[in-house]
């Protein structure tokens, strides 16, 4: 099957897309959409959490590029239901990540529709921005936290049943103070979005690299999508510092492979567009 997310990307020639975000000067853009029924179901999570989140995952682009959120626009399509009490939710849950990162809401777009959906753009600024890019061989590739509650929780919710509001699902858990003290050690790091293996898979290709891991990876620590931990690499000699600041930070990390020449497929089923 066509992986039509990559092959309509293809269609855009320009040597900004393939990042987190596009860096132009010091300025990093990033878009992500949040889309009920794809992302989310409102019986799962509250409005605030929707918002909240929505602003999160977006968020961690700008992190793991090394760049901090200056600004920020909103696009949303309201349901014809809500009411005030609704709308006053959602603010609460944007206003919420802009405190929290210190960036402003600078406007945007609303339309009515049947279901809620968030479009969020975001302007950050960085000195030295950490790209997708710059593998080399026998360098060290790591991970935040830990991987796979994610898919049990997700698993949980379309049994019926609850989850705890702690779950990465409802908040990601971002390691901004982390990654920024960490940043001039790292070679490429991304967020993990659509699980360790497929991300990898697309380091990989950037790149021309392949993976020799450490140990056998369960698949469902491969495959655990909406992580959103950072993927990391860095030279081996710099392992022990970063594992340092990770302490300092009260941060989990996970050496798991070292770079190779070849390549590194997904072992992971794809889940857009399906």
């Amino acid at each position: 099957m066509i992986d039509k997310e990559s092959y309509f990307i293809s269609l855009f020639k320009d040597a900004h897309i393939g990042d987190d975000g596009a860096v132009i000067d010091e300025l990093v853009y990033s878009k992500d959409l949040f889309c009920e029924d794809i992302h989310f179901k409102r019986d799962w999570m509250s409005l605030e959490q929707i918002a909240y989140k929505s602003m999160l995952v977006n968020i961690s682009d700008a992190i793991v590029m090394n760049a901090r959120p200056k600004q920020a626009l909103i696009g949303i399509k309201i349901p014809k239901t809500f009411a005030k009490a609704e709308l006053d939710a959602l603010s609460h849950g944007f206003l919420k990540a802009s405190k929290e990162f210190d960036f402003q809401i600078i406007g945007g777009d609303t339309v009515a529709g049947d279901q809620l959906d968030i479009s969020i753009t975001l302007i950050s600024h960085t000195h030295n921005p950490v790209r997708r890019t710059g593998l080399k061989i026998d360098d060290i590739v790591g991970f935040t936290g830990s991987l796979g509650s994610v898919q049990k929780d997700l698993d949980t919710l379309f049994r019926g049943e609850t989850i705890s509001p702690a779950s990465k699902f409802i908040t990601p858990d971002l390691k901004a103070d982390f990654f920024y003290a960490a940043a001039p050690y790292f070679t490429t790091a991304m967020d993990i979005s659509d699980g360790l293996s497929k991300d990898l898979s697309r380091l990989s290709s950037m790149n021309k690299k392949g993976f020799a891991f450490f140990s056998n990876m369960d698949e469902a620590i491969l495959c655990s999508g909406e992580e959103y931990e950072v993927l990391f690499s860095c030279k081996e000699k710099d392992c022990d510092t970063i594992m340092q600041i990770a302490q300092e930070n009260n941060t989990q990390i996970t050496f798991f492979a070292k770079v190779t020449d070849g390549a590194y497929e997904t072992v992971c089923q794809e889940n857009h567009f399906e």
